[in-house]
């Protein structure tokens, strides 16, 4: 698995995509426990965790793919183009477009899916700033360490957060004592990378875009979409993948209905809108009307490296929990330990593994600790996986959505900041929520 990872962040320099290793890996990880235990006579057991591992990442696939069709209908019907343009038209510099995205995907964070915010924003800052390669680069940062930070003070904000609550730990209103901590977590870092922006600002662009026929009502079942997520998991505990399924069945519903109802002259005015006027032929007209109005076109073109490295490091490190590293590695910890230092180097760890994994282990451990403590892992937990590229899904989901613009390596080069950022907000929860320790 190590050697896995290594090749993942090297991917920039072998040119050999991250999903390879993390699956060979994975495979291979599950080989051998099925292996030894069928040797053993209890080759159930382990089939059984295998296929718990798959239906945790199946969830979360079904999850990403409906949020990341609804992320390719919006930027086909030209919304993220109309977001750049208003933000253009403002004349802002690139440095205060650093700051208005980061705010904004900080608070969105905290009620929406910390990879769809990060990849709702990450479009923005990718059409803004297609001129600046720097620009987007250290916004891609920004955008990570905004999402993780905004996502570690409310208990919709992430799976860690949702285990904590879910298991009674802590109480809904009792996330937002971290809401300070986190701001502190994001500024640090941002307030460094503020000086290495560029001061200019993007080309105006005087062409208005004029959105098609459908686009503010797909935004609308896209909120529609998330609200469902969140009612199927808290109303009917049915996994949040199921209330995204049926957002996606709207979507499939709304498209058959602009094709249906959509005159000939309404369909050609569609098509130029979404070509931005090119000269097109009818029959590219009509092949890009089925196209732009097709679901199964879009969800054809997610980002699949991304997707199947997902599977590969879930389904690697659930291995490697099956068979009790992470037991081990949280009983040495909270053992030899004080509360304090064993919930930050959990957060370090965060970089590197899954943090939902990682929170788990700690519930399941049932560790006798107070609410400072509880309310320290959640924030460890949260704004650790910001330390590296990989080390959270909105950052893995950046690196496919600004690919060779926002690179592992240009995350590393800002590890210090980020860093500092990371203690700073630790130093602040002690002093604000002194009164939980």
């Amino acid at each position: 698995m190590v050697v896995a990872y290594i090749a993942a962040m090297l991917e920039d320099v072998t040119e050999l995509r991250k999903s390879k290793p993390m699956l060979l890996a994975s495979a291979l990880i599950w080989a051998v426990i099925v292996t030894v235990y069928q040797q053993q006579g209890q080759n159930q057991l382990a089939i059984a965790a295998f296929r718990g591992n798959l239906q945790t990442y199946m969830e979360l696939l079904l999850f990403i793919m409906v949020s990341m069709t609804y992320l390719n209908a919006m930027e086909d019907m030209r919304i993220f183009e109309a977001i750049k343009f208003w933000l253009v038209s403002k004349h802002w510099s690139y440095r205060r477009l650093f700051w208005i995205t980061g705010f904004m995907v900080f608070f969105i964070s905290s009620v929406v899916n910390g990879l769809t915010a990060g990849l709702l924003m990450g479009a923005v800052v990718v059409a803004v700033g297609r001129d600046s390669p720097k620009f987007v680069s250290l916004a891609c940062i920004n955008i990570v360490i905004a999402t993780n930070a905004g996502g570690s003070f409310s208990p919709l904000g992430g799976i860690s957060t949702l285990f904590v609550w879910q298991h009674g730990i802590l109480g809904f209103l009792q996330f937002f004592k971290l809401f300070v901590p986190c701001l502190v977590n994001f500024l640090v870092p941002a307030l460094a990378m503020h000086f290495a922006l560029p001061k200019d600002k993007p080309a105006v662009e005087t062409e208005r875009v004029v959105l098609p026929r459908g686009a503010k009502r797909i935004i609308f079942l896209f909120g529609v979409t998330i609200a469902l997520a969140v009612s199927f998991d808290m109303k009917l505990r049915l996994p949040a993948a199921a209330g995204m399924m049926a957002g996606l069945s709207l979507l499939q519903f709304f498209f058959f209905y602009l094709h249906k109802t959509s005159n000939s002259r309404g369909l050609r005015q569609l098509e130029y809108d979404l070509f931005s006027g090119a000269d097109v032929s009818d029959l590219e007209i009509a092949d890009a009307r089925a196209k732009k109005l097709d679901v199964f076109e879009k969800v054809g073109r997610l980002e699949w490296d991304t997707l199947l490295f997902f599977y590969g490091a879930m389904m690697g490190i659930g291995g490697l929990g099956y068979i009790g590293y992470l037991d081990a590695i949280s009983h040495m910890l909270y053992g030899q330990l004080s509360p304090t230092l064993a919930n930050i180097l959990i957060g370090l760890s965060s970089a590197f593994v899954d943090n939902g994994t990682l929170m788990f282990a700690v519930i399941t451990m049932q560790p006798d600790i107070p609410q400072g403590q509880w309310l320290l892992l959640t924030l460890t937990l949260g704004v650790g996986g910001s330390l590296l590229a990989i080390g959270s899904a909105p950052g893995i989901g950046l690196l496919g959505q600004a690919k060779g613009q926002y690179t592992f390596s240009s995350h590393m080069k800002w590890l210090p900041a980020i860093l500092l950022g990371y203690f700073a907000a630790i130093g602040v929860h002690f002093l604000v929520n002194a009164g939980s320790f």
